[in-house]
């Protein structure tokens, strides 16, 4: 036994490195960055983030092609799911004021490699998405021109025919790239001016279609003559939904700016509701106009708004749109390039990526270095990458992020709160000094009377410790008393908040479960009637009691900082949800993200894990422990360790002497 144990203990010191989690120390407003960032910022990223190229082709293209003039409804739909997530991004941005979004999340509650592994997908959603966003800027923009730059650039520069890559090099996205780079790296509050500009355009040219859109609407394209409301009925509108729900994306940019922010435990909960709640009713009310200006099933699912007023005779209308529409995209490009670098520069920091990145430029306080070479590897991409067959590798790094986000909070809402040792556990100065046996300088306890009880015998300490045990049960983590009496037998051994964890992975295994068989039983594995039932219930159950047996525990009460309301059913439905999109996507972007995540390996145990910061806090030394005997004569024993980085430990001990008999000071320490 004692060999297996020996050979066991590598790989657990090895499970113990991969989920050590972030330990935050000290002031959690303290930051190399700079806090200037108002709430008002905040949302105008949130908006630009969310209000993109998607308001002007997305609303055609699911209008037409799947949920028809319900494509409204398929946004409110999207919308609720997306504030599913939102909640819990907020929670975190309020709570943990760091820059790093997702990655900082799973970092201090789920585990390190977990966070990278987030971070690192993170890092290519940003990536392509900033590529994807600058493509459409430039084909938009030379759609203006009557395709006049492609031209050009077939003609007199180069143009080849290489799968995976361009038909020509898109210098147009590759330069607004680097300029849009150059301009974040001056500071925040560059970027931040530059998104209220473009933002407050963008809005204005929304403004302008809701108010001429609804004097152009005509009732009768809703008729049963043109196919109803819902001609697709319920699947299309969820189906739309699905679709719709990636127009959302972006929010978590007000996260990732909260280390940035002045006030981040008020800003980023209001920032997140206000600007998700405006970029809803913006693409509700733009899918109303757009369907009822014409018919839906004549709708160009390239420019939808500005061939609707070409179409009813306003050709000026779509020239306003076009300008909407740049600056749309300009702010997601913004967005992209601010939020990309200080995930990058969040990992550094921690010591699992490249320190050079970790780097602040005293002037401006932003990480240069990881601005300028993430915005060129951005603009490379652009340059020679046909993105359209990488563009659904968006989805799943976004959808794994808001799972292990929502997961999260789970996780810390039930988990008793970690004291700092220094804070409690610092010696005294006089700690090998003889206590005067005076009454008030005897070791006492404070029992719920608040009276001073001193140790007087064994039995004592025995009943105090009961006494404990039973006040904890009602602490953080532990069964709400109702249910002590029925499953306190079963679950009472439990560690605060280790039950907790355990329902939170049988709940992500049930979620992936059914959403599995819903998605693949009947069509791919083909199952009986009566086995897809029976999977149905069974993977419904475990979903279910696992959301129960989290319910029966203690929640933490926190009114300093804004929290999630209906923990554990809002994350829960949100990573069901979730998982069940994750499920709809192609077998191709599961091989590429599978390719991705094992790059992603090599970075972690090539680097990350032999830098992590989280690791060298492991070799230095730790605090004095302190432990007290009574001894049967009345006398306190104190025992104190020095726990050294090699693992020896130094013992000193000395008596305390009780009230209730003499001691003789030089009397042994017994332990």
């Amino acid at each position: 036994m004692a060999t297996c144990s020996r050979g066991c203990a590598p790989a657990v010191r090895l499970c113990q490195r991969l989920n050590r989690l972030k330990t935050l120390d000290g002031d959690m407003m303290a930051t190399s960055l700079k806090r200037c960032l108002s709430t008002l910022d905040l949302t105008l990223m949130g908006v630009g983030g969310m209000v993109g190229s998607g308001l002007y082709v997305l609303t055609g293209t699911v209008a037409k092609d799947t949920a028809g003039p319900a494509v409204i409804i398929s946004f409110i739909f999207a919308g609720i799911a997306s504030l599913l997530a939102a909640f819990c991004y907020a929670e975190f941005g309020a709570r943990f004021p760091k820059t790093g979004s997702a990655y900082m999340f799973t970092y201090v509650s789920v585990g390190e490699v977990w966070a990278f592994l987030i971070g690192w997908n993170v890092i290519l959603e940003n990536m392509i998405g900033g590529a994807a966003v600058a493509r459409a800027w430039s084909g938009y923009l030379d759609s203006i021109f009557n395709h006049a730059i492609q031209n050009f650039t077939e003609t007199h520069i180069m143009q080849w025919n290489v799968p995976f890559l361009a038909h020509y090099p898109d210098l147009l996205a590759a330069g607004i790239l680097v300029v849009a780079s150059v301009f974040i790296s001056f500071g925040v509050q560059v970027s931040s001016y530059l998104n209220h500009i473009f933002s407050t355009i963008s809005m204005g040219v929304i403004a302008f279609i809701l108010v001429f859109g609804f004097v152009l609407a005509d009732p009768a394209n809703w008729s049963q003559e043109q196919g109803g409301f819902a001609p697709y009925g319920m699947s299309g509108i969820l189906a739309g939904s699905a679709t719709c729900f990636y127009a959302f994306v972006g929010f978590d940019v007000i996260a990732s700016s909260s280390e940035e922010a002045k006030n981040p435990q008020k800003a980023v909960p209001v920032a997140t509701a206000i600007s998700l709640g405006l970029a809803a009713t913006a693409y509700i009310l733009v899918s109303c106009v757009l369907t009822l200006i014409v018919p839906w099933r004549t709708l160009d699912p390239n420019s939808a708004l500005a061939d609707a007023f070409f179409r009813r005779g306003y050709s000026w209308a779509g020239i306003v749109v076009a300008v909407g529409s740049i600056c749309a995209m300009n702010t997601v490009l913004l967005c992209n390039l601010f939020s990309l670098p200080r995930i990058v520069y969040a990992m550094a920091e921690d010591g699992l990526f490249f320190s050079i990145f970790a780097r602040v430029n005293p002037v401006t306080k932003v990480p240069v270095n990881a601005i300028l070479v993430f915005g060129i590897l951005m603009a490379c991409m652009a340059l020679i990458f046909d993105l359209e067959a990488l563009v659904q590798f968006l989805s799943i790094g976004t959808l794994l992020a808001y799972t292990f986000v929502a997961a999260s909070v789970i996780v810390l809402r039930f988990q008793p709160e970690k004291t700092n040792s220094k804070d409690t556990a610092t010696p005294s100065p006089n700690a090998n000094a003889e206590v005067s046996p005076a009454p008030s300088e005897s070791q006492t306890i404070t029992e719920d009377s608040e009276e001073p009880k001193q140790y007087e015998s064994f039995s004592d300490k025995l009943q105090l410790v009961e006494r404990q045990k039973t006040r904890e049960r009602r602490g953080v983590g532990h069964l709400k008393a109702y249910w002590e009496p029925y499953l306190d037998r079963l679950l009472g051994d439990c560690e605060p908040g280790e039950v907790v964890a355990f329902c939170v992975m049988t709940l992500i295994v049930s979620s992936v479960s059914l959403c599995a068989v819903l998605e693949f039983g009947n069509e791919q594995l083909q199952f009986p009637v009566w086995c897809f039932a029976m999977l149905l219930v069974i993977f419904t159950l475990g979903y279910v009691l696992s959301l129960a047996l989290i319910w029966i525990h203690e929640p933490q009460r926190n009114n300093q900082t804004f929290q999630v309301p209906l923990v554990p059913l809002t994350p829960g439905a949100s990573i069901l949800f979730n998982v069940f999109l994750m499920m709809k996507l192609s077998l191709l972007t599961w091989i590429r993200f599978t390719v991705w995540i094992a790059i992603g390996l090599l970075v972690y145990f090539g680097y990350g894990i032999w830098h992590s910061k989280e690791g060298l806090r492991d070799f230095q030394p730790k605090d004095m422990a302190a432990h007290y005997v009574v001894l049967p004569s009345g006398s306190l024993v104190e025992t104190v360790q020095s726990i050294q980085p090699d693992g020896q430990v130094v013992t000193s001990a000395h008596h305390i002497s009780s009230s209730a008999a003499p001691t003789d000071a030089g009397a042994p320490g017994k332990r």
